[in-house]
């Protein structure tokens, strides 16, 4: 009886640990990835550029100010980035908005119209958002777009 019972409990158990959803998060190793690939783009065009990647919820996971990146742009790369992850969209978008006479959006809480910032996406979820700030807003967007190149490369 004891063991019928024990193997009821583990039965169920797997059922309900079935029935939960996995969820795909950003670690160090994808991170890490991205980083060295959006410095590497950075160090191509010759660029100096702070980096931030943000979970989905915009929590700060990775920050980096390059040297000689002007000091505005500690706060312009952690908007861009929270964002991209709030609104699951490039932060240009919030630009082209506000560009086409939207100016209520800017009430939105962590909007920020800037190109720079790119939602990080996988299958149709966002797990996060990369963003650059110091150079022109299409580099800065470039440099992004690199480090989640090299993190979706086949």
């Amino acid at each position: 009886m004891l063991k019928l019972l024990s193997l009821l409990l583990v039965i169920g158990t797997m059922l309900t640990a079935a029935d939960l959803p996995t969820k795909k998060t950003l670690n160090l190793a994808a991170i890490k990835t991205m980083v060295a690939a959006a410095e590497a783009e950075a160090a191509k065009r010759n660029v100096e550029v702070t980096l931030c990647i943000v979970d989905e919820s915009g929590n700060l996971l990775f920050f980096q100010k390059a040297d000689r990146a002007p000091l505005n742009t500690i706060q312009f790369a952690q908007k861009k980035a929270r964002h991209s992850a709030a609104y699951k969209a490039p932060s240009k978008n919030g630009a082209d908005a506000v560009k086409k006479g939207n100016l209520e959006v800017l009430a939105f809480p962590d909007f920020f119209p800037n190109q720079g910032g790119l939602p990080i996406q996988v299958d149709g979820q966002t797990i996060g958002a990369i963003a650059a700030s110091g150079a022109k807003s299409e580099i800065d967007e470039a440099i992004a777009q690199a480090g989640l190149d090299a993190l979706f490369k086949p």
